[in-house]
């Protein structure tokens, strides 16, 4: 049976081109607590919340939701992916864009994860004055604080400065905890993730409390509550923090199989602890996810610009490890013959689609449109055309890796080891649990974790915050970045410190915001 997300009554209110940037309240008679007046209310407004993760905005090309933030600011701005020969957004790829206050794209974030702040504060602040059992107004309100911590979770990654730079002691967000639209100053960043905390201990309180539990995993529930509590701890270096609720958020979640893994990630399995769902009756067609990503879309955008992975990246993965085969990794012979972007009309273009038929897209007349390039992935493939399908979030193996790294900070090797070998184990069955320890463990946590989440949005957080440069090779350094494209070099300190400035739309509307 389909699935359908209802835009909840609190989402409807929210406009993309109000004349003040954050005034977002309902002009109606009603007002927002009649409207929340109820517990059925309620949790179509938490709806609307779930499918304002998958909906277009602001008229421009790949803004989406959440999947703009894990393409567009996770994975392409990243140090293992490109867009193979897109020169079109190089500088924005490149991180060139961080100071420029009235970009779309130093915007988009801050507008869509203040709308989502805006809906998530409408039920916080309204659901306990609302008529309905006490068990569903603790369970949204928990829903709407997961919310809540989540968007300032994310501002918090692109607009301030990674934690080892200051200790927290620099700026933060606005943190707006209420329905006031008036002026607001920036809060610390040690206050912002202190918010982060509050409103998930809050929220795991309340989930506690409650007899529900999620029905969807687009929902937010107690197991989502706890992996954004440890990205959270990851973020701030509150390894404590980060491995307790790592081990927690996985809980009853198994690795996926083989199968499901080569599957396309376009299909939620047990493995998912939070996605973004997406309906072939309300899809939002060449703004998805998947229509930026998607190996065999029908978009343009990804048949003529396939995600590639890094060469330094794969080679350094065994061949017995069965997510390989996931690439088009060229033999020397087959590299040989692409040009200078990593295109081939040869030989790993018949190879691609003789062996990837199924991964690539041909027309009603049975023609391959989609070009070929060199280490081009097919891990992401649309569910339906042109670039639609559900997509994950969060999923165990983060926790997995984000535990290890944790318990590396903690001194706990032996366990570090024996969470790396868990998460490799049954995707290359000659892996042998690691015996390094130090420096050289943390570098194979790395490896894997940048391997397996290939693409799905931490490659640039995780490099912003593990203070390591980007450095893209290209052929001729041994890389496969395209040369004088996307083969740079971007030092931690560089380009404001990998630190998105706040837009000047907060600015203007905002006079306590310098």
């Amino acid at each position: 049976m389909k699935k359908y997300i209802y835009i909840g009554i609190a989402t409807l209110a929210l406009s993309a081109c109000s004349k003040d940037f954050l005034d977002t309240a309902p002009e109606s008679e009603m007002g927002t607590p009649t409207v929340l007046s109820n517990t059925q209310n309620a949790e179509m407004a938490l709806n609307g919340i779930c499918k304002a993760m998958t909906t277009q905005y602001m008229s421009k090309q790949g803004c989406n939701g959440e999947g703009t933030i894990l393409n567009w600011y996770g994975t392409f701005t990243g140090n293992d992916a490109q867009k193979s020969n897109n020169s079109g957004w190089q500088g924005v790829w490149n991180s060139t864009y961080h100071l420029r206050p009235t970009s779309d794209y130093t915007v988009y974030p801050w507008f869509y994860y203040y709308k989502l702040v805006s809906n998530a504060n409408a039920i916080i602040n309204n659901i306990d004055a609302a008529e309905g059992e006490e068990n569903d107004k603790k369970f949204i309100k928990a829903q709407a604080l997961t919310f809540r911590a989540y968007s300032f979770f994310r501002l918090a990654q692109l607009y301030t400065n990674r934690w080892s730079d200051h200790q927290g002691n620099t700026d933060g967000i606005v943190l707006r905890v209420d329905e006031s639209l008036g002026e607001q100053a920036i809060a610390t960043q040690a206050e912002t993730y202190q918010q982060i905390y509050n409103d998930l201990d809050e929220a795991i309180a309340l989930y506690q409390q409650s007899d529900r539990k999620r029905e969807e995993f687009f929902q937010p529930g107690l197991d989502v509550a706890y992996a954004v509590y440890a990205k959270a701890a990851l973020n701030r270096e509150d390894w404590q923090n980060a491995a307790k609720y790592a081990a927690l958020a996985r809980e009853g979640h198994k690795l996926m199989t083989v199968e499901q893994y080569q599957d396309g990630f376009h299909t939620p399995n047990n493995e998912w602890i939070w996605g973004v769902y997406e309906d072939e009756q309300q899809n939002i067609s060449y703004y998805s996810f998947f229509a930026y990503i998607g190996a065999n879309s029908s978009a343009s955008n990804c048949r003529t610009y396939p995600v590639a992975i890094s060469k330094e990246l794969i080679d350094q993965i065994p061949a017995s490890d069965v997510r390989r085969s996931l690439y088009l990794v060229p033999t020397e012979e087959e590299y040989a013959e692409c040009n200078a972007a990593g295109r081939s009309t040869g030989m790993l273009y018949n190879r691609a689609k003789a062996e990837y038929k199924d991964r690539l897209y041909f027309d009603q007349s049975g023609k391959l449109t989609s070009l070929v390039y060199a280490y081009m992935q097919f891990k992401f493939l649309v569910d339906f055309y042109p670039g639609g399908g559900s997509f994950p979030i969060i999923r165990a193996a983060e926790m997995l890796y984000t535990e290890a790294e944790a318990d590396m900070h903690l001194g706990k090797e032996t366990e570090a080891q024996q969470l790396l070998f868990d998460a490799v184990k049954q995707y290359d069955a000659a892996y042998a649990k690691s015996t390094k320890t130090g420096d050289d463990l943390m570098t194979e946590i790395k490896l894997y974790r940048r391997f397996d989440l290939f693409a799905e949005g931490n490659d640039w957080f995780d490099y912003k915050r593990w203070g390591q440069p980007i450095v893209r090779k290209n052929r001729k350094q041994g890389g496969s970045f395209y040369e004088g494209v996307f083969d740079i070099t971007i030092q931690p300190e560089e380009t404001n410190a990998w630190t998105w400035v706040i837009p000047q739309k907060e600015t203007d509307y905002n006079g306590l915001v310098d």
